[in-house]
């Protein structure tokens, strides 16, 4: 009798996982798969998982697997996943919530830091043989305000490094329960007028798509850094454009854009004072294994308690 199988929507996963997995018949979709790709590896196998790791997976690829019990993901954010469709499948969707929290954090952290202190500027003009000491101010954080919107497990994390650096932490999250001490709970009007520094740590849904719009970063402080290592679609990017080439904020670390990968002749691309990495922040070699683990045990344990479906 064959065994099982689930596909992963990637090319690889962790040794640890496949551990956790020898069970079944793993199936790779590639690095960059499509919906077409993914329909038809489940007409070939019918898995009985998925763990998702690039693309979408929707109701076209839902129906292509009748056996279907389980989308787990490689990682927190489930915007990928059509989970209304796989909800009236009654399939379940299962996240790796907090495996990528350390590696995101840093990210962010390392975004803002990045921004304050024109890091990849002076880098450039080093190589290019100048010395702008003497002409160049960056910015120092502490004793400043930063606004942490989501406060699960990255933003928890992001911060309590914002704490350690002397900063005042403002938090949104209507979610979040016993904060630390050191988060403010405020209001999002409150991030917006108050900050001097935002960073985005929540998941998208259609409530707040566009949630940083030419309306909000107007109400923000003149001069404002802006991270995002979040989902893209929280930002309006004509309107963050706009507001960079206008000053009103000052840079713009991102990890995520609302289309992705970015393709060549993006708006971003050139633009002095964005600071641009390729969704990078959750990938580090021990994220991967943390991200795989926990997609594997999140749909063993699952799988351990439906019955099959007939």
């Amino acid at each position: 009798m064959s065994r099982p199988s689930i596909i992963v929507t990637g090319a690889d996963l962790a040794g640890e996982a496949l551990a956790l997995l020898d069970d079944f018949e793993i199936g790779y979709a590639g690095k960059a798969p499509t919906e077409d790709d993914l329909v038809a590896l489940c007409r070939t196998h019918d898995p009985v998982a998925i763990i998702v790791r690039y693309g979408k997976v929707g109701a076209a690829v839902m129906d292509a697997a009748p056996s279907l019990k389980v989308i787990s993901k490689h990682g927190s954010g489930t915007d990928t996943i059509d989970k209304v469709a796989a909800k009236a499948r009654g399939i379940e969707v299962v996240a790796a919530v907090g495996a990528n929290a350390a590696a995101v954090a840093e990210q962010a952290l390392a975004l803002l830091l990045a921004c304050a202190k024109s890091v990849v500027a002076l880098d450039a003009r080093m190589h290019a043989g100048y010395w702008d000491k003497a002409t160049h101010k960056s910015l120092e954080l502490g004793g400043r305000t930063v606004g942490v919107v989501g406060l699960g497990a990255i933003g928890l994390r992001f911060a309590k490094m914002a704490d350690a650096l002397g900063m005042r932490v403002l938090g949104f999250d209507p979610f979040a329960k016993n904060l630390p001490a050191y988060i403010e709970s405020v209001d999002l009007a409150t991030i917006w007028r108050e900050s001097d520094a935002i960073s985005l740590h929540c998941p998208l849904t259609d409530e707040n798509r566009g949630m940083l719009s030419a309306a909000t970063l107007a109400q923000c402080r003149r001069g404002v850094i802006v991270v995002n290592t979040a989902r893209g679609g929280l930002i309006d990017e004509p309107a963050l454009l706009a507001a960079v080439r206008s000053r009103q904020v000052m840079a713009a670390g991102l990890d995520s854009f609302a289309v992705e990968p970015m393709a060549a002749g993006h708006a971003f691309q050139g633009e002095a004072n964005f600071i641009l990495s390729p969704h990078i922040g959750g990938v580090t070699s021990d994220a991967y294994v943390n991200m795989g683990v926990g997609a594997a045990r999140n749909l063993l344990a699952l799988l351990a308690r439906q019955p099959a479906k007939t």
